[in-house]
């Protein structure tokens, strides 16, 4: 019951005393005073009775036909009209009525019934403060109990594999007589990994709801408090919490949060961190097989965590939870699209070979997002234009076509986006360019898309090399074109240099370096040491910013060669970018062999501004070594606006 319904009772018991008596039902005929002297004078008044306190007569007429009567007289009454009223009525009375003891002291009860209930108050919150403080040791985890609905694996899409690897410790909770009989041990810890937005929160619920067991869960940051030893403590308590319920999974979300590598850190073995980590390793050290209690966590930093925390015994299990592939990317857009309004003419399959890399909530996310588009175009349902639009904004950004520009503008990020775009269509290691536009989105002023045709999972250097020629295409493109490059190519550069980098450092491909492999630098909580470090020479170190910057120069020269042959092409691209501001793949590659002469020009119209173009393009070709063609004002913005090239 509310704390409010309580005052209201008392409220309404105050009520039902004080009104009454304080507005008393009298239905007797008022008379003034005078008229009442003349009436009993007359003698028409029979009963008389006054209140020597105030003055209040009350009585009752002769006839009785009148009733009663009220009025009020002098304090004190006068000698002659006391003679008066004993000479002429049957029955009088002079009472002087001692107070309404109620009346009387309500006041000081009501004061001092708020001074109680204040102290009350006070005292119930000191109660709760010291609760409070008693109770800081005590786990946080929720407890999930078979009573309450619990998620199954058929509300999990895909990872089959996954399904399976934990479909033991379901088997293990359900029948644990069943392994306990040929002398098998259960993994007491399962460890999810996987990038962010995989399910592997989702997926524990389900193994929680396929086993009917109870199912607590608890985050890593839920043991960490100001107190010292508060962690280590909520650590205890969650593990007899477990112990009391016999078979029960405890589910740790985010458990690097404090299983990170022991003595990384300033604190030393006092830090609150390690402790808590030491108490954990403690108590899943102590599980017996037969106890039915198995250890769940999920993390997508595998790398930071203790050794100790990974080795057989705690955490023996390692369960990966990849990006879905297309087979799940499927599986998970049907399970989105389950209650949402979807057109016929919708493809998943489609929708998901677009989609390569992304996560399970990235999915929901684009479902959600085409929703959201059908809803704005005053849709009664959504169309795969919708889905489209929805993966565009996710890509790309949002558009900004309000942002305004010059035609000088215009047209170099028309020739960058096209640079892009040829090379990406003629190379034969790139991957197909899906759209082009020169509409401004997130904070690119263009952007090619290019998808894969297929999952990859190995990554060729004819492959590397070719990605690097599509990334330098735009600003080779505005160097051929205009003469001088812009700031447009900002983020083209950063992403170029540090596939080149990886080339070299990470993956061997540079033959002056050798079969080497030095990885990127980790974060300074991550390691044992408070500086950067590596564990290569100076001189080491030359050798490879050399070969990052050969690397990128052939590339560069690959680039330039290719715009060079197909720029009639390139021409074509950039004036369909500037009418149309978005085309897509198969219009570039037929725009590339218009310009080359392979297919005559039949999609596109012959008017003479056209085949102007084409011819000045190749006069312009020929002539690039005499002509200058640079233009005034050719900035397509500063850095933070870097044109975007290509989004795998």
């Amino acid at each position: 019951m509310p704390r409010w319904t309580i005052w209201l009772l008392i409220g309404a018991l105050v009520a039902f005393v004080t009104v009454p008596l304080l507005t008393p039902d009298d239905d007797s005929e008022q008379v003034p005073f005078s008229e009442f002297r003349e009436m009993v004078s007359a003698g028409e008044i029979d009963t008389v009775d006054y209140d020597n306190n105030n003055g209040r007569i009350t009585g009752d007429f002769v006839d009785e036909e009148r009733g009663s009567f009220r009025t009020t007289g002098p304090v004190p009454l006068t000698e002659s009209d006391r003679r008066l009223i004993q000479a002429n009525t049957n029955e009088y009375d002079f009472d002087t009525p001692e107070p309404n003891a109620l009346l009387q002291f309500l006041p000081y009860v009501f004061f001092f019934g708020l001074i109680i209930l204040f102290w009350v108050w006070m005292i119930r919150r000191a109660q709760g403060q010291m609760g409070g403080v008693m109770s800081v040791g005590k786990s946080k985890a929720k407890t999930y109990s078979t009573e309450r609905p619990g998620t199954k694996f058929a509300d999990v899409a895909g990872y089959e594999g996954v399904k399976q690897e934990v479909t033991e410790v379901i088997d293990f909770l359900k029948t644990p007589q069943k392994f306990g009989e040929i002398g098998a041990r259960i993994p007491k810890g399962i460890l999810l990994v996987g990038p962010p937005g995989t399910g592997k929160t989702l997926i524990a619920r389900a193994v929680a709801g396929e086993a009917g067991v109870p199912f607590l869960s608890v985050t890593g940051s839920d043991f960490m408090e100001m107190f010292v030893g508060v962690g280590a403590s909520r650590v205890r308590d969650l593990f007899e919490s477990a112990r009391k319920m016999g078979r029960a999974i405890i589910f740790i979300d985010e458990i690097d949060s404090i299983g990170r590598k022991r003595g990384a850190g300033m604190g030393g073995g006092h830090d609150e961190r390690e402790q808590t980590l030491n108490q954990m390793l403690a108590e899943m050290d102590g599980f017996e097989p037969t106890e039915g209690i198995v250890m769940m966590a999920a993390t997508n930093r595998p790398d930071i965590l203790d050794p100790a925390l990974l080795r057989p015994g705690r955490f023996d299990r390692q369960v990966v939870v990849p990006l879905p592939a297309l087979e799940d990317r499927v599986a998970i857009l049907g399970v989105h699209v389950r209650h949402k309004r979807v057109d016929p003419d919708v493809d998943l399959e489609m929708i998901a070979r677009g989609t390569p890399g992304m996560s399970g909530a990235d999915l929901a996310n684009l479902v959600n997002e085409a929703a959201l588009f059908a809803v704005r175009s005053g849709e009664d349902s959504i169309h795969k234009d919708h889905f489209d639009a929805a993966r565009d904004r996710i890509l790309m950004g949002q558009k900004r076509e309000t942002l305004a520009l010059t035609d000088e503008e215009k047209e170099a990020i028309a020739y960058h986006e096209g640079g892009h775009a040829v090379c990406a269509a003629v190379l034969p290691h790139a991957d197909p360019v899906h759209k082009v536009t020169i509409i401004p989105s997130g904070m690119a002023l263009g952007v090619t898309q290019q998808l894969p045709e297929g999952e990859r999972h190995l990554y060729r250097r004819d492959y590397i090399e070719d990605s690097l020629v599509v990334r330098m295409g735009g600003r080779v493109a505005e160097e051929i074109i205009y003469g001088v490059p812009s700031t447009g190519a900002n983020n083209d550069l950063v992403g170029a240099t540090e596939l080149a980098r990886k080339m070299v450092r990470e993956w061997g491909m540079s033959e002056r370096v050798g079969p080497m492999a030095w990885g990127s630098q980790g974060e300074v909580f991550l390691g044992e040491d408070l500086m950067h470090t590596r564990d290569y020479s100076d001189d080491t170190a030359r050798v490879i910013d050399e070969e990052v910057e050969r690397i990128l120069r052939e590339q560069e020269s690959r680039c330039r060669d290719v715009l060079t042959e197909y720029r009639p092409g390139l021409d074509l691209v950039a004036k369909a970018l500037l009418e149309h501001e978005t085309i897509d793949g198969a219009e570039v590659v037929r725009l590339i062999k218009v310009g080359s002469g392979e297919i005559p020009d039949e999609g596109m119209s012959r008017s003479a501004e056209s085949r102007n173009v084409v011819e000045r393009s190749r006069a312009e070709a020929e002539d690039a070594d005499t002509t200058d063609t640079t233009p005034a004002g050719v900035s397509v913005g500063d850095s933070s606006e870097a044109t975007d090239t290509t989004t795998d």
